[in-house]
């Protein structure tokens, strides 16, 4: 009976160590298959030019209003940080060097740092919005922990409104329904900007088989009347509904189902 146990034992043992193998190896493979989309992402011409594109359209959006809008509320702008006006691709380079996927832990030394750069067009659209008398707002699911190095980040590149009261940090829901009409009780906002659509609504959030595209169908007028959308590869609600809307399930079944996510 003894040996039986201690055979069980190490069987059990031996199991354990297999399974964490593979955990880790479907890790640094998921972490691998970023590396187009960072590259893409700060190399790329390509992704300069939509970006400058994207913030383009939000002024011709924006112009549009002033002119045609008539509202007792003042005007205003609100736009997503992070790969909205922000840059943090050196963050996903980390997790490439090191074979890892996103963290709290190293996300927070990341955004302690506060030396995210300002992405193409962003600046010159929030300045050229504060000159129509237009009032800018950040909605972010940053913690609000990381408010101070978030606000200084801000003013280091010069952003208009880094102040705590026009910057929306999460506290409790990454739902920004409840902070996006805390906006609105105040303000008419013009536009949303942002590079995922929950920057928008949260309808956006849980999607079907389909991605969402459906519903970006369905809304097409409306999105392109209310908001920009700013291209992000890297990460986002994208990948989520990937993993049936699931971050939490292992990166074993994680790449499962973004290798048969291809469309062959």
């Amino acid at each position: 009976m003894k040996y039986f146990i201690i055979g069980l034992i190490l069987i059990t043992s031996c199991t354990k160590v297999v399974h964490s193998q593979e955990t880790n190896l479907a890790k640094e493979e998921i972490s691998k298959q970023l590396g187009g989309a960072v590259l893409w992402y700060q190399q790329s011409a390509e992704m300069r030019m939509a970006y400058y594109q994207a913030y383009e359209y939000a002024k011709l959006i924006l112009r549009e209003k002033l002119e045609n809008t008539r509202n007792s509320k003042p005007p205003a702008v609100v736009l997503d940080i992070d790969e909205t006006v922000l840059d943090n691709s050196p963050y996903e380079s980390y997790l490439i060097d090191n074979g890892d996927t996103y963290s709290s832990s190293t996300w927070k030394k990341w955004t302690d740092q506060a030396r995210a750069s300002a992405l193409p067009g962003a600046l010159d659209f929030v300045n050229y919005a504060k000159s129509r008398g237009v009032e800018v707002f950040y909605i972010s699911n940053r913690k609000v922990a990381a408010l101070e190095p978030t606000l200084k980040n801000l003013r280091q590149e010069n952003f208009p409104n880094a102040l705590e009261k026009f910057v929306l940090l999460k506290e409790k829901t990454s739902d920004k329904t409840n902070r996006r009409q805390k906006v609105n009780e105040t303000h008419n906002v013009m536009v949303y900007i942002g590079d995922n659509l929950t920057d928008y609504s949260e309808d956006f959030a849980n999607r079907n088989k389909d991605m969402g595209k459906d519903l970006v169908d369905k809304r097409l007028s409306e999105l392109l009347s209310s908001f920009v959308m700013l291209p992000n590869p890297m990460y986002g609600e994208w990948e989520k509904a990937i993993y049936g809307n699931d971050f939490s399930i292992s990166n074993d079944e994680k790449l499962k189902r973004r290798n048969k996510a291809f469309i062959r």
